[in-house]
């Protein structure tokens, strides 16, 4: 499995995302899920990836080679006018290659099914961020809706609902996400680190580096023991419950 995390904030976007896939409990790899595509000046685009690693990574190839030479691989990522032509983009290239292992006899209803997140700013415009589902269709992240999630979602999200503010800084965000995979890591065997994470400074249109925390990482340590600690002196602060369990 897989989990991913992107956030709008209002000074940029970020981005986490786990690199833990898995065939089987004997079968545990590690790969990267997390890409990024820029012309410093012009564009600046993060795409994360969840679902079956063959058509993430078949999606990702074609994205990448459709990049190299626009004049010969067309359509191509980095000549979008818009983040939501990129959305599109990204979107018909899923839709495409589930489309491809159908009709190559590799029908197996939802095995070969993924879902993306796409994020990033093209020139004037604002930073948009999707979801981009199977179908190749999608929705975009708004004041209502600030977060994406992917794949393994259900034990990190409690925590991004309830401490999520648009006004937190990149440093806030980060340790946010990493308490919400940490409480992920932990429920599911299928989610591990290490973690990549990446993040986008508004109208800057260049990507920040894509860095990984490792398993052993002291601040990861530090807010994985910290975060634990915290959860028990709260339980231990609640009244007692006091009337009859008969």
């Amino acid at each position: 499995m897989t989990y991913c995390v992107g956030m709008r904030l209002n000074s940029g976007l970020i981005f986490m995302a786990d690199t833990r896939t898995n065939a089987g409990i004997d079968n545990i790899s590690t790969f990267r899920k997390m890409y990024s595509w820029s012309v410093p000046g012009k564009s600046a685009i993060t795409v994360m990836t969840a679902g079956n690693l063959a058509t993430t990574q078949a999606v990702i190839s074609l994205l990448e080679e459709r990049s190299k030479s626009v004049d010969e691989r067309n359509p191509s990522i980095l000549e979008q006018p818009s983040m939501f032509q990129v959305a599109r983009l990204v979107g018909d290239t899923l839709r495409e290659v589930i489309s491809e292992h159908a009709e190559g006899g590799q029908r197996a209803d939802s095995s070969f099914h993924a879902t993306i997140i796409v994020g990033g700013q093209i020139g004037d415009g604002e930073p948009r961020l999707f979801l981009i589902y199977p179908e190749g269709n999608f929705i975009e992240a708004s004041e209502d809706t600030p977060f994406f999630q992917i794949g393994e979602t259900k034990y990190g999200r409690p925590i991004l609902v309830r401490a999520y503010d648009p006004d937190m800084s990149f440093a806030e965000a980060i340790k946010l996400m990493l308490v919400s995979f940490d409480s992920t890591i932990k429920a599911n065997l299928s989610v591990g680190m290490p973690l990549d994470y990446q993040t986008y400074t508004t109208n800057s249109l260049t990507p920040g580096t894509i860095h990984r925390i490792e398993r052993d990482d002291p601040y990861f340590e530090t807010v994985s023991n910290g975060w634990g600690d915290a959860l028990r002196l709260a339980f231990d602060s609640l009244p007692p419950f006091e009337r009859s369990t008969d």
